[in-house]
């Protein structure tokens, strides 16, 4: 019976070193990976700030050009805008000379001139 106990005693040592040797792979294992996670997280970081740069450069070139292209619209529709308001003065203006015309017909063929 005491050889038995010896041996599962031993045993009992040899799964102890065992896992020793396991937890010390583990916490390697461990180290490594939050070694790897800050590496990614470093090169994660500079890919981000590289595509902001990127993307604040394109968005102030589109925001000029759209800047550029109202302006151009703007000044396209005030345009428009004064060649309507031209056009009503016109209109208005003949508008009355046809009334004075017509009302001048009027008075001489009833002999009021």
């Amino acid at each position: 019976m005491e050889a038995r106990i010896a041996r599962l005693e031993a045993d009992v040592a040899h799964l102890r070193t065992d896992v020793s040797d396991i937890k010390a792979d583990v916490r390697t294992v461990r180290d490594k990976i939050d070694a790897m996670g800050e590496h990614f997280d470093a090169k994660f970081d500079a890919l981000t700030q590289r595509f902001d740069a990127r993307f604040d450069t394109s968005t102030q070139r589109f925001d000029a050009k759209f800047d550029a292209l109202t302006q151009r619209f703007d000044k396209k529709f005030d345009a428009l805008k004064d060649s309507v308001a031209a056009a009503k003065i016109w209109a208005l203006v003949l508008y009355i000379t046809l009334a004075a015309s017509t009302f001048g017909t009027m008075a001489r063929s009833f002999g009021w001139i």
